[in-house]
């Protein structure tokens, strides 16, 4: 018996939608982060790009649970000194590019390298109801179905 190890060019991905309107950004993100690279195939090989490409609307209305949406902080460095930089999540949301935060929730799951620059590509968030991918037909993915706790209300 041989343990089978998949090829780049053997992968076959989905395009799937997701509707995040309500849905509680950390266990959105460790979904889309499961999916991305591809944990939920029975073929799943960690050195090849196995995932779905997802599409992520209604960005701006996700929720976060408990006082996080206005406790929690982003932070990052500017690489001067003294250039530490925090926002919150409401900043975030409430400004000019608010699906950031889905987008940096899924980023931060996956470990860093080249696979995770390249999984980070099949993913595609709008902050609003509308995409440009109606001709990759994607599926719809009723996220607050799987779990009670993935919806807010």
């Amino acid at each position: 018996m041989k343990t089978y190890s998949a090829k780049p060019g053997e992968v076959e991905k989905k395009w799937v939608l997701i509707d995040a309107e309500g849905l509680v950004v950390g266990r959105l993100a460790t979904l889309i982060a499961m999916r991305l690279k591809g944990k939920h195939k029975p073929s799943y090989t960690p050195h090849v790009d196995m995932g779905d490409n997802i599409i992520v609307v209604n960005a701006e209305k996700v929720v976060f649970t408990g006082n996080k949406y206005e406790d929690k902080r982003y932070e990052w460095h500017t690489g001067y000194p003294g250039g530490i930089k925090s926002r919150s999540p409401r900043q975030i949301i409430e400004g000019k590019f608010p699906e950031r935060v889905v987008v940096k929730a899924v980023e931060r799951m996956l470990a860093r390298g080249p696979l995770q620059r390249r999984l980070m590509t099949n993913l595609k968030v709008y902050a609003g109801p509308a995409h440009p991918h109606e001709a990759q037909q994607p599926t719809p993915l009723d996220v607050a179905a799987l779990n009670r706790k993935n919806k807010r209300v």
